[in-house]
């Protein structure tokens, strides 16, 4: 199909409408028109005509130079203004006819000309075909999803519907292209493609790193000294992890094949980080008890370079 009407007058707005106003009334006539929606006769049409107006006033260079040189229309037989009575389908200034494609390429991107001024429509006196425009979807999936692969549904703009496949161990910002999902092609070409930008949410406990998760575990004091048994949640399931006897603030337990998928087909390993929390009020028995420790303890601060126990140092 050629763009016979004025991108405008097809979506219903103003010269001086916004972006924003623009893609309201597309987003509107798309759902309208829309071949699975509509069951008008000429849905089809309708809808690769709303297309065509879109992509013309939804890029800037493409507007402004259907702006500079008016409607576009088929030849007019006879018609003033030029050699080949090219005049009666322009408005404004008088254009070379050997200017044709050279505007029609600016605007459309190239190929024949809409409205059969092209090669193809020379030959033919029919339309060339064009692929249809690529078109972006943003969607959000949980962490579990990315982490494991699953199925998302997708509701497009038009109020077409469909479900997505999550690959397994997939990144924020990721992007998926499903081939044939975008704009509706026109003369017979094919569909675009719809690119689908993928944004990971994020977790209560699980932190990702590359392909690996880490859980936080806090342990009290006494934990860190005699040492305890914690179990700790696995994308599916628990396990089990005994924390040795004078473990430190920091100590990574590994669980190994418990992460995320990688493109090979393994996966990264888990790592319980412990943490030591210290309690903002205990019993004075306790208290007595942790400073009489203390004094039997040995500096863990004696051979750290640039740290010293403030109560032990010495001036130079």
């Amino acid at each position: 199909m050629s763009l016979e009407r004025d991108p405008y007058e097809v979506l219903g707005v103003s010269k001086s409408a916004t972006d924003d106003e623009i893609r309201r009334a597309y987003r509107k006539l798309a759902r309208t028109h829309h071949p699975d929606v509509s069951t008008e006769a000429d849905a089809d049409k309708r809808f690769a005509e709303v297309q065509e107006a879109y992509e013309v006033l939804s890029d800037a260079e493409k507007r402004a130079a259907y702006d500079r040189f008016g409607r576009v229309g088929g030849p007019t037989p006879g018609a003033a203004g030029g050699p080949g009575g090219f005049g009666g389908g322009w408005e404004g200034q008088q254009v070379d006819p050997s200017q044709f494609n050279d505007i029609f390429e600016q605007m459309f991107g190239g190929g024949a000309a809409p409205g059969g001024f092209g090669q193809q429509g020379r030959a033919t006196g029919r339309p060339a075909s064009r692929r249809g425009i690529d078109q972006t979807k943003t969607i959000t999936v949980t962490f579990k999803t990315a982490a494991l692969g699953g199925t998302e549904h997708v509701v497009l703009d038009d109020g077409t519907q469909f479900d997505v496949q999550i690959p397994a161990g997939i990144e924020d910002g990721s992007k998926l292209r499903l081939r044939g999902r975008g704009g509706a092609g026109s003369g017979g070409g094919e569909r675009g493609d719809l690119i689908v930008m993928v944004h990971v949410g994020g977790h209560p406990y699980f932190k990702r790193q590359g392909s690996d998760l880490l859980v936080d575990v806090p342990i009290t004091i006494a934990e860190a000294g005699l040492g305890t048994s914690v179990d700790v949640s696995l994308m599916k399931g628990s396990v089990t992890l005994r924390i040795p006897p004078g473990s430190s603030s920091g100590t990574r337990l590994r669980v190994r094949g418990q992460g995320i998928a990688k493109q090979s087909g393994e996966r990264g390993d888990l790592y319980a980080v412990v943490q030591i929390v210290a309690p903002s009020d205990m019993p004075d028995e306790v208290r007595d008890h942790l400073i009489a420790m203390q004094a039997s303890l040995p500096d863990p601060r004696i051979d750290t370079p640039g740290v010293e126990s403030a109560q032990t140092r010495t001036d130079s």
